[in-house]
């Protein structure tokens, strides 16, 4: 069975990435970045998500994105609250963190590398792409050909691939599709700004999104059970 790294947030397209590569016949290796988020109750969301999908092995590495600053998720400034999905759909918000998923794709290579697995797996998606330059699928095809001209594997015969599975999947789609593998959606944390024992804000764009994300799938969403609206 060949392995594939995949990055694992603990939110639900990571969730449902890890379901999708498992389905694919991959061996999941699991890599999570504690970067310092100020979300950071998502950590443990992920080792929850990794141990019910029973991947090979869970690898977190702390990089500490603080010291460069620049976004409202590695930063004391405020995550943006109550904003319509017009307004989420123009310009790159402040929630975005500097070359995250450059930062992120690249360690993810260096592990798979040292694995000796080819591909890799992450979770971008249709929802990210407006705001997110980072999550759209002319930087995924540059990173990969940075890939198999950067490392060793990729300067022999050997070649890479980044798998986005849930490039041009809505959250609703992403849902449907991860209800059908048997995901289990109340173990993920998706909220930039939680509360206290990750209690969602319910006002971020993070919270909004898996809002209309399960109400356009029509299914209820789980995390409403542990933590009621109004508690």
């Amino acid at each position: 069975m060949p392995s594939a790294v995949v990055l694992v947030s603990g939110g639900l397209d990571s969730a449902t990435l890890l379901a999708l590569a498992r389905a694919d016949g991959f061996e999941l290796q699991a890599l999570t970045i504690d970067y310092g988020q100020r979300h950071r109750y998502e950590i443990e969301a992920a080792r929850r998500v990794c141990a019910a999908a029973d991947v090979a092995r869970h690898l977190v590495l702390s990089l500490d994105l603080r010291a460069i600053g620049g976004s409202a998720l590695t930063t004391g400034m405020a995550v943006p609250k109550d904003r319509s999905r017009d307004e989420m759909s123009h310009g790159i918000p402040v929630t975005y963190v500097p070359a995250r998923n450059t930062i992120f794709l690249s360690l993810a290579l260096g592990w798979a590398e040292s694995l000796g697995a080819l591909d890799l797996f992450i979770g971008v998606n249709a929802t990210d792409r407006a705001g997110y330059p980072d999550c759209r699928a002319e930087f995924i095809d540059a990173f990969q050909h940075l890939a198999n001209r950067a490392t060793k594997l990729g300067s022999g015969t050997a070649s890479w691939k980044i798998h986005t599975p849930l490039l041009d999947l809505s959250k609703a789609d992403i849902i449907r599709r991860g209800l059908a593998l048997g995901v289990d959606y109340s173990l993920t944390h998706t909220c930039y700004d939680p509360g206290e024992a990750g209690r969602p804000c319910g006002h971020c764009d993070a919270c909004q999104l898996r809002q209309a994300g399960f109400q356009e799938a029509g299914i209820p969403d789980p995390l409403l059970t542990t933590f009621p609206a109004g508690t």
